[in-house]
Parts: structure tokens; sequence; C-alpha cells
């Protein structure tokens, strides 16, 4: 599963864009810096979201939205199109992403 996927399902799963989650975290303290487990327990509390989707989600808040580029373009299951994620919905990503 692709990274952009984990953040696609966590959408299906609440009904909000990662943006809106990210946008949460900022109002609960959490952003670029903060400690993983922390963010990691609130997501699955809040969210009920399993270790791995709060996981990829983590990253995102304490990171940013920006992945390594070991996988982009790769021809492996956990390939992604781009190192930027989408987090503004998936439904709304262009098709080149």
């Amino acid at each position: 599963m692709s990274f952009q996927a984990y953040l696609d399902a966590v959408e299906t799963k609440t009904g909000l864009t990662p943006r809106q989650i990210v946008d949460a975290a900022a109002e609960q303290g959490f952003g670029v810096g903060s400690k993983a487990t922390p963010v990691t327990t609130w997501l699955k509390e809040t969210y009920g979201l399993g270790h791995g989707h709060a996981s990829a989600l983590t990253h995102v808040i304490t990171k940013g939205d920006q992945i390594g580029s070991k996988h982009v373009g790769s021809s492996g299951s956990h390939r992604d199109a781009s190192d930027r994620l989408w987090l503004d919905g998936k439904d709304s990503r262009p098709a080149d992403r």
C-alpha cells in the first residue's frame, strides 16, 4: 500500500481529509517537530485509527507532506507517484499525483 493510499483510507474511515486532521492536530498543539507517540495515541483515540494508518498520518503531522524518494516511481507495492502527499481529499487529487 502506498503512503498516499494510507491517507486515502484514513479519509474514507473518518470522513475528513488529511488536511482537516492535520489542522485538528494543530489545535491540539501537535505539529512539525512533535513527538510521534502522543500524536499517534491521539489519532487512535480520537479517530479510531489502527496503528499503521495513525503512523502514516503522524508522519505528515510531525514532518510535513514530503516523503523520501525511495519509493517514488518504483515498481513495488509501496510506490508513490510523487514525493509530496496530497492532503486535500482523494476526490480532488489531480490525476498526475
